[in-house]
């Protein structure tokens, strides 16, 4: 059940029906979090029912350990488990391949889907009740939910359990009008980013990376900037949707984009692109290596391990790992070679940001390619300026316009408002209004209308 299926719009309409019910005439939190938790892995089970029993097995680990997790071996035992069932369900395959174990070829492990977001919150909740950030939670049933939530089980962003389970003993947390029009309208501007650019954008990449060979440079430039489009608008537009059903239900999430392509350097490119993993690898990887703490070579190690595994994090292959690595490599240069801050002038802040926008483009070549050979053919057909087919997409000036657009305007309104970083939400209107109703639904008919027919799944979920 993915977020932009009708299944999934059924499912949130009875998800919200049966909430503001059990608001009215029961006004029971622990009623509506067993009904959101019987929701969730409903959510969970649409894919492969089988799975659900993964998921709880993680769950009740995670509950129990971190009761008892000032011992050292339940401790262990905690953070074990976790990582054990990522290892073993995505990286089984790959590791056996990599060793040349061909004689467990015929074994392939099935990918759980969203594996890699759910066991990262049940690690960060047992590390950080471990290091005394947060109490134990004592009722199962909001710890579930908390690992398991809809919203941002298979996708993100990745919750942290400080910012989530205090959210569960407030009672004002719940479906209001207001919240209600603040998550349609997050939503409404996640749909377009999917629906609208992010699919139309991927029928492009996909012909051009398929048969790399086939086309003239200039569309490979072109699809390998569209790519990065695709991935942004994919990626922040699912993230948007999740944040929207969760506002819609009375919860917050944090924000997980923050426009990175306006970024003037690769560090501040990885402080605005998925932050929630970004932070989850900062404060559980990073930092716990040594950080910064022990000398410039050390710190250097560090980011190199934080990126090669947040490479692999994404996905079970050499080339995630590879792409993993060239970001390490730009974040270590730039340790290395600092800019000097007083280099903020227009033009030149201008070149910084199409030089970033231009390295991480490049990068996400190996992060979209099946092979090093595929990469390597995308890469070769620039270089060498090959002759085929010319194909100016429509869809890929669309998004570049309407990315420039939005940045320029979001950087004007920070600007003016006087605010110290710009921020990737929809800015929210008035839906009590005839104006703001009239907008909205003008924005609505235009999702429909100009929305990819096709089937297109979500990037991350293969992640």
């Amino acid at each position: 059940m993915i977020f932009t299926s009708l299944a999934f719009m059924v499912f949130f309409v009875v998800v919200l029906a049966g909430v503001l019910a059990i608001q009215k005439f029961s006004g029971n939190d622990r009623i509506k979090y067993y009904f959101l938790l019987a929701a969730s892995y409903f959510f969970y089970g649409w894919w492969d029912w089988r799975f659900c029993f993964l998921l709880l097995f993680v769950s009740l680990s995670s509950y129990l350990t971190a009761l008892h997790c000032r011992k050292k071996f339940v401790y262990i035992l905690g953070v074990s488990v976790p990582l054990i069932a990522l290892g073993v369900f995505k990286y089984f395959n790959f590791f056996m391949d990599s060793l040349g174990l061909h004689s467990f070829s015929s074994l392939r492990i099935i990918l759980p889907v969203g594996i890699s977001f759910y066991t990262f919150q049940a690690l960060s909740y047992v590390i950080d009740v471990h290091r005394g950030k947060i109490k134990a939670e004592k009722d199962f049933v909001r710890l579930a939910l908390y690992i398991s939530f809809f919203p941002q089980l298979v996708a993100g962003p990745i919750v942290r359990a400080s910012d989530f389970l205090p959210q569960l003993y407030e009672p004002s947390r719940k479906i209001t009008a207001e919240n209600f029009c603040t998550g349609i309208q997050i939503m409404a501007m996640g749909f377009f980013k999917k629906v609208v650019l992010a699919d139309h954008l991927s029928v492009f990449v996909d012909d051009v990376f398929g048969i790399p060979a086939a086309f003239h440079w200039s569309a490979i430039i072109l699809a390998v900037m569209s790519y990065s489009l695709q991935i942004y608008f994919d990626f922040s537009g699912y993230s948007d949707i999740a944040t929207g059903c969760a506002k819609c239900l009375g919860y917050d999430f944090m924000m997980n984009f923050n426009l990175p392509y306006i970024s003037r350097s690769v560090t501040e490119f990885w402080r605005r692109w998925h932050i929630s993993l970004s932070g989850w690898l900062k404060d559980y990887l990073y930092i716990p290596l040594g950080g910064n703490r022990r000398g410039r070579s050390r710190q250097l190690i560090n980011l190199m391990i934080t990126m090669l595994l947040g490479g692999l994090w994404h996905g079970a292959d050499w080339t995630f790992v590879f792409w993993g690595g060239l970001n390490g490599l730009a974040l270590c240069a730039e340790k290395i070679f600092p800019s000097r801050r007083n280099s903020t002038g227009m033009f030149i802040s201008t070149l910084k940001i199409i030089s970033v926008f231009a390295f991480i483009s490049f990068t996400w070549i190996f992060f979209r390619a099946e092979s090093f050979s595929d990469a390597w053919a995308v890469i070769t057909g620039i270089f060498t300026l090959q002759n085929g087919i010319k194909q100016p997409f429509f869809w890929s000036f669309v998004a570049i316009v309407l990315l420039i657009v939005s940045e320029i305007a979001a950087f004007l309104r920070a600007r003016r408002e006087g605010l110290d970083s710009v921020t990737g939400f929809v800015p929210v209107m008035n839906l009590n209004t005839i104006t703001g109703l009239t907008v909205y639904f003008v924005f609505i008919g235009l999702i429909l209308g100009l929305a990819f027919t096709g089937e297109n799944p979500f990037v991350y979920f293969q992640f």
